[in-house]
């Protein structure tokens, strides 16, 4: 029902836009965005390459393809990566799905923020090597025509193991995932009324004393689950103590009064602690579900 919605919903408020244009060639795509990739996995600019996540031959929604950033440098200079990517398939006639994992929450929600309400060339969905499209025929929209976006194991909110330096290792973009500095990088209530569906694992055990609350060993639900706030907290599965409170599934934030960030639900809460944050190669981990969840509502 949700999909359904937010499909009609994204359908209508377009619908001024297309009312004139063509339904021949229209295209629905499934862009995937990665999140912290320290290995490297991923050409640039190749929207074929699935390395990061699993075998390409798996399903993962319609016309899907990998939006390969980088993994390691702070999202600021990065993110023209994820802009030529939405602009190449999101733009004219063209709608997307989004999934996104770990920093590519990030990555999503600093776009939509900071340039969800630009023009954007209309573009033909062929990319060269870079990963440009060209332009359809020299008209501009405003922002990008996405249904909606599903986040793996989100790090919006940042990740403890940022802050406390437990990553030893020199890439940039670790300082962007301090938790107080992922949550002032932009405003994450301007989604430009794009519906974010969170899945949060909680299979955490390695780093269990530095996450706060339930964690899938990266990041905490402050973060997965899309909790507003400057800072992040300690929430839980019901039925767990020690913890500032229980996140919801839906829209309703925690037991203790905490809001999420506007158009954000939490779709899956890992009651069982069964889903970690990991790929390991094989569309593993957290990741698995919202592949699910692709392959069966982005058509």
């Amino acid at each position: 029902m949700k999909r359904v919605l937010a499909a009609a919903l994204s359908t209508l408020a377009a619908a001024s836009v297309f009312a004139f244009a063509p339904e021949a060639g229209a295209t629905n795509y499934s862009l995937w965005i990665h999140g912290r990739n320290t290995s490297g996995l991923g050409a640039q600019g190749n929207y074929a390459d699935f390395a990061y996540w699993g075998p390409s031959s798996y399903s993962a929604g319609v016309n899907k393809k990998s939006v390969n950033w980088g993994g390691v440098d702070r999202i600021s200079p990065s993110n023209y990566r994820v802009r030529d990517a939405l602009d190449c398939f999101c733009t004219g006639s063209n709608w997307c799905y989004i999934a996104a994992h770990s920093a590519g929450d990030a990555q999503i929600g600093y776009t939509l923020a900071m340039y969800g309400g630009s023009s954007r060339y209309k573009k033909n969905a062929v990319a060269n090597s870079s990963g440009v499209c060209g332009n359809v025929d020299g008209t501009t929209q405003v922002g990008w025509n996405i249904k909606w976006i599903d986040v793996a194991a989100g790090a919006g909110g940042g990740s403890e193991l940022a802050d406390a330096g437990e990553w030893f290792v020199s890439d940039n973009l670790t300082a962007d995932l301090v938790t107080t500095t992922t949550r002032a990088l932009y405003n994450h209530n301007t989604t430009r009324s794009k519906w974010l569906y969170r899945f949060a694992g909680a299979s955490g055990t390695l780093y269990s004393g530095l996450l706060p609350g339930q964690d899938d060993e990266v990041v905490s639900y402050h973060a997965a689950g899309g909790v507003s706030g400057t800072s992040g907290g300690s929430f839980c599965n019901p039925g767990d103590w020690f913890c500032d409170g229980d996140l919801y599934t839906g829209s309703n934030g925690t037991s203790s009064g905490r809001p999420l960030w506007s158009y954000q639900t939490v779709d899956f809460r890992d009651d069982g602690e069964s889903y970690n944050h990991y790929t390991n190669g094989s569309w593993g981990g957290i990741v698995g579900k919202v592949r699910a969840d692709m392959v069966t509502y982005a058509y």
